[in-house]
């Protein structure tokens, strides 16, 4: 088929007619998957309730308007925002929407689809409240990106966009802890892998009754996940009504559907508020609700306060799956007494260096001990500090093993104990892990760091000669100075690393370092300042215990 190939209004209503057929034909075996966000095995007939919706809409056209890709687009999107049924027939009714609002210029082309999947992943992020990712949000924005990336022409679009939202919804499993635990992927995702292989068949003319059948695995009975004492507070409580409804928006306020989420949002869960207007640039004046809530009676009467409700709708919803949620951990190597304690006390799990050799798969205790860390805790992503105590052999083994164990792990390039403890300063759970660890990278990198340590022999290095007992001062790979004494050392290493700015100095000092060294006369010493109390206000010093070292002792400037 030509690479310049388009869709009109009529090609556009005959994939409306497939999809609706192709949908009815898979509704029992999506609804198998449903899990989540509660486990009432109707997302299948959501999606096709909600797809018959938008074609019993477009059908309502002339035959003049049907030649209109644009006309047919927006009768399917106005009635699928109409009837949309679920937190899946809402993204769906999104995905219909941005197909409107691309299609402006006349005909469906690549360039058209792709831009619909792009302004679908816009409005769905606008619309749902709290998205989760392993669910049909996922399998969009891979979607959206992958027909971003794809030849020009709409078939080679719509090939790339079908691969990449197979390819998402096999790893939904992976991504979300109920869908692996249940066995299945998720349901929404599917739906949107039927409707795109629908819209491919379209376009390659393939006989209805030929279409690729995708295959979404063998649910069977629908799955019972155990019971936990942990559940996901965020979405589906037990025993909640799903409330949907369609509100015409009233008064003054031009903010009135954000007005309406912020107080629909501290009453429920799963909220989603799909605003019908096609227009990106007007006002929204009129969506269709979606919410799962304990307390139906507040959230129906703030919404006959906030507009003209029709199409309301309350079904209850099965008990949610008790699951726990894999969560993040920050995860640091640090040698056994104050040093360990004092991650403790950070948030960080702590895993002391094992001493042994490598086992013949490059494994250690020390990934061993990892590896059941991330199994034992329920974690989902570890941020790891190796702290200049794990080899490049062990970092890689510890990757691969997460990896295999289906989490996601970060290894920061903390090379010392000190840098390990300026990450864990910055590191913040409620970012995602992407722009945490990025934070905590930063923050490690722009610390300067040295260690002080005693020579075992007399040496030439590349600052001077010395002699076995003097204090050597290294930065990285080298050697910086030597000295006589430690309390020398330490005051020309800060006035060396300071030389560039610096507002916190922190020492780690084995016992024997603190036992040597006047603190006293070290701030005393300290660039710019006359005494302790002045040097105070500029700069501060952190001292922490650190029996273990395998030095004297750390420094760290930032």
């Amino acid at each position: 088929m030509a690479s310049d190939v388009s869709l009109d209004g009529t090609a556009l209503l005959s994939w409306a007619e497939r999809a609706v057929d192709a949908l009815s034909t898979r509704r029992e075996e999506i609804n198998g998957l449903n899990v989540f966000p509660v486990p009432d095995a109707d997302t299948g007939s959501n999606m096709t309730y909600t797809m018959e919706a938008a074609l019993a809409e477009a059908a309502r056209l002339d035959d003049a308007e049907r030649e209109s890709a644009h006309a047919v687009a927006a009768a399917l999107a106005a009635g699928s925002v109409r009837g949309a049924r679920g937190n899946s027939g809402v993204v769906l009714s999104q995905v219909i929407s941005g197909i409107a609002q691309a299609a402006a210029s006349g005909s469906i082309d690549g360039e058209c689809l792709k831009n619909s999947l792009a302004i679908a992943v816009r409005l769905v992020d606008r619309a749902i409240t709290d998205p989760v990712e392993g669910t049909v949000v996922t399998v969009l924005r891979a979607t959206a990106v992958a027909a971003a990336q794809a030849g020009g022409g709409l078939r080679e679009t719509a090939v790339a966009a079908v691969d990449a939202a197979r390819t998402a919804l096999m790893k939904t499993p992976s991504q979300l802890e109920v869908l692996r635990s249940a066995g299945v992927v998720d349901a929404g995702g599917a739906g949107l892998v039927v409707l795109l292989q629908s819209l491919l068949d379209e376009i390659e003319g393939i006989a209805r009754e030929d279409g690729v059948i995708d295959s979404f695995g063998h649910p069977g009975v629908h799955p019972v996940v155990e019971d936990s004492t942990v559940c996901d507070a965020r979405h589906g409580r037990p025993r909640a009504l799903e409330i949907m409804c369609f509100i015409r928006l009233t008064g003054e306020d031009e903010d009135a559907l954000g007005t309406l989420r912020a107080t629909l949002a501290e009453m429920g869960d799963s909220l989603i508020l799909a605003p019908a207007d096609t227009d990106p640039d007007g006002p929204v004046r009129s969506a269709t609700v979606h919410i799962h809530s304990s307390v139906p009676g507040p959230v129906i009467e703030e919404l006959y306060r906030s507009g003209e409700v029709s199409d309301l709708r309350l079904e209850v919803l099965p008990e949610s799956p008790q699951v726990e949620t894999l969560r993040r951990a920050v995860m640091a190597l640090a040698p056994d007494g104050p040093l360990a304690e004092l991650y403790r006390q950070a948030g960080a799990i702590v895993i002391t260096p094992d001493a042994t050799g490598d086992g013949d798969d490059g494994t250690t205790d020390t990934v061993s001990r990892i590896l059941a860390e991330l199994r034992t805790r329920g974690i989902g992503e570890v941020i790891l500090l190796p702290n200049g105590l794990l080899t490049r052999r062990e970092m890689v083994s510890a990757e691969l093993a997460a990896h295999a164990a289906e989490r996601t792990m970060t290894i920061l390039p903390t090379a010392r104990l000190v840098s390990g403890i300026a990450a864990l300063a910055v590191h913040d759970p409620e970012q995602p892990v992407a722009v945490d660890s990025y934070a905590m990278a930063e923050a490690a990198g722009s610390m300067r760091t040295a260690i002080l340590q005693r020579a075992e022999k007399a040496a030439l290095t590349l600052a001077g000669p010395c002699s076995r007992g003097d204090i050597l001062v290294t930065s990285g790979t080298g050697v910086l100075s030597v000295a006589d004494d430690l309390q020398t050392a330490l005051e020309q290493t800060c006035a060396r690393l300071l030389g560039r700015g610096g507002e916190l100095v922190t020492l780690l000092l084995t016992d024997e370092a603190a036992a040597e060294i006047d603190l006293a006369r070290f701030i005393d010493q300290l660039p710019g300042v006359n005494s302790a109390v002045e040097r105070g206000a500029e700069i501060e010093v952190m001292v922490y215990p650190a029996e273990g070292l395998a030095h004297l002792a750390e420094v760290g400037v930032e």
